[in-house]
């Protein structure tokens, strides 16, 4: 909890709310010096303040003890994916890691590959999207050639599978909610 300034957090929601520091002291029966040395860092809220301050402020009181996320582990950049071989499939994580509720992928085919010997299911749908090639999708019972700029969106618990037996090799752009391989 180190990353965390309540403070900040403080004069965020104050200015959100589009309140001056003498506003919110009134509100939060504080001195306006008293909010002021708080949003500078200068001052250590009591718990009991920082309720009123939330009730002040029409947030929860927990929210001014959130992380702030830090925007460049948003970023991923082509050439740091995290890279993962499955036998002859290899994945590159788009997103950044597997934490939230949905990742995203690039799965490589090479030519005469399979995602599996036979359909699987799981849970969480997917969408997936072709990059470039072409590639055969199981869905239960159907089968359906996609080529690059077709998408398929695979319900939660669908069998399906995917197979590559062209002479070329192919890339899927996947996205799966909940985030799981």
């Amino acid at each position: 909890m180190e990353n965390i300034d309540i403070g900040k957090k403080v004069g965020k929601y104050r200015k959100a709310k589009d309140l001056s520091i003498r506003e919110l002291a009134k509100l939060a029966e504080i001195t306006p010096s008293m909010l002021s040395q708080i949003e500078r860092g200068l001052a250590n809220p009591s718990i009991q303040t920082l309720k009123v301050l939330a009730k002040s402020l029409d947030v929860p009181t927990f929210s001014f003890f959130i992380e702030e996320t830090n925007t460049v582990d948003l970023v991923v950049r082509s050439s740091h994916r995290k890279k993962m071989i499955i036998e002859n499939l290899s994945y590159e994580l788009v997103s950044p890691d597997f934490t939230g509720n949905l990742a995203t992928a690039i799965m490589n085919f090479p030519p005469n590959t399979a995602s599996s010997e036979k359909q699987l299911e799981h849970k969480g749908e997917e969408v997936a999207f072709v990059l470039e090639g072409k590639i055969k999708v199981f869905l239960d019972d159907e089968e359906y050639i996609l080529e690059p700029g077709d998408s398929v969106k695979i319900p939660t618990q669908m069998k399906h599978k995917w197979e590559n037996n062209f002479n070329e090799h192919a890339a899927i752009l996947f996205s799966v909610t909940p985030s799981a391989f």
